[in-house]
């Protein structure tokens, strides 16, 4: 990939970066490790290999470049919150060459390896619930490994010359959560590199890879608390309606972490709720999904509905309850249940996630039930 292309994928991936809406609900951190591997391109200076033949009395005639190889990398990162990582690894760049043909009759090959330790800062921006886009700036100290070969008229005085050297790069790239633990990334990546013999260039590796983060992207474990309240039955005079019945489910209970799939347990508490109801008439049945306020407003009223509707979707198909009677709806954070007097500050540390943990919810009411 010569540098104007490699320019504009990055421009793309800007572009990504600073056009995606934020959508994320909670903080992450934890240590993370990883390895990429895909294909590096470099930049042979032509013009700089002609002026060295030509101050040694030689004229070249043509110059065959093999410029592409294969890269690759591994690192270990600490990401702090949502937004912000440290990443550092080591990397491998390939081999890059060249044969240039001369005049007096001969040749000059010439060959360099690339590889290296890096540092990088991480920026994140989350684009959805599993898709986030990056960039990287960062420091590398890398060694180039030159080695040259005359032929005919043509004599190598210094054939393996090494140089290490430390300098800049940059990249940008999107990473895709597979589950809690498991991420897959694509990015593109500039290495600024100083071969043996003076050249200064750029090397381009586009790579995919797979990331491991350790213990998931839970940031805490939240206390155990009832799989769910109901509320005593009220007592009314019999010419009075009948009053609502309302059972309150924890949304942990029910629910992985930032998930909408119904866990086994969670399924087992509302074939007990469907049974409950075995016997009885009512008019409706509201399902109302409620969140904490940790996270951006949008994010938490789509989540609140998607898993009120999964609860939904389980009474009518798994308990059998009429789908014309049962409707969902998603609160957000809207209806707390906490105080912001109990549970203060707006940062997602330990002991505020587990203060919010009543807000996090889904409320099943009853209305018109009759024995």
């Amino acid at each position: 990939m010569k540098a104007a292309k490699a320019s504009r994928a990055l421009g793309l991936m800007a572009l990504a970066v600073i056009a995606s809406p934020m959508a994320a609900a909670e903080d992450v951190n934890g240590w993370y490790v990883g390895g990429n591997v895909g294909r590096s391109f470099a930049t042979i200076d032509d013009d700089r290999i002609n002026t060295n033949l030509l101050g040694a009395g030689f004229a070249s005639t043509s110059i065959e470049e093999d410029d592409r190889s294969t890269g690759y990398k591994v690192f270990s990162g600490y990401q702090f919150n949502r937004h912000f990582a440290i990443e550092g690894g080591y990397f491998d760049l390939g081999k890059f060459g060249y044969t240039a043909t001369t005049v007096p009759a001969g040749t000059l090959s010439g060959e360099a390896k690339i590889r290296g330790l890096n540092l990088d800062l991480i920026g994140i921006l989350p684009m959805t619930e599993k898709l986030s886009a990056f960039g990287r700036v960062g420091v590398t100290h890398a060694q180039a490994r030159d080695s040259f070969r005359g032929s005919g008229a043509v004599l190598v005085s210094d054939p393996n010359p090494r140089k290490t050297d430390t300098n800049y790069k940059f990249g940008a790239g999107l990473q895709y959560a597979v589950t809690e633990n498991f991420a897959l990334r694509a990015e593109i990546e500039r290495y600024r590199i100083n071969d043996a013999v003076g050249n200064k260039g750029d090397i381009d590796l586009a790579s995919i890879g797979l990331v491991y983060r350790f213990g998931g992207t839970s940031p805490a474990p939240r206390a155990a608390e009832p799989a769910y309240v109901a509320a005593a039955p009220a007592v009314v005079a019999p010419a009075a309606p009948p009053a609502p019945r309302k059972v309150t489910f924890s949304a942990d209970s029910l629910f992985d972490f930032d998930q909408q799939n119904l866990k086994a347990d969670g399924k087992r508490q509302l074939d007990q709720f469907a049974s409950n109801l075995n016997g009885a008439s009512y008019d409706v049945i509201s399902v109302t999904g409620h969140t904490d306020r940790l996270g951006s407003d949008a994010y938490n009223t789509k989540l609140s509905a998607r898993r009120a509707e999964t609860v939904k979707a389980y009474l009518v198909n798994s308990a059998g309850i009429p789908a014309g009677k049962i409707s969902a709806t998603g609160a957000g954070e809207a209806e707390p249940v906490t105080k912001v007097d109990d549970c203060k500050g707006n940062k997602a540390s330990k002991g505020l996630i587990a203060c919010l943990q009543p807000d996090r919810r889904v409320e099943v009411e009853v209305v018109g039930t009759k024995q």
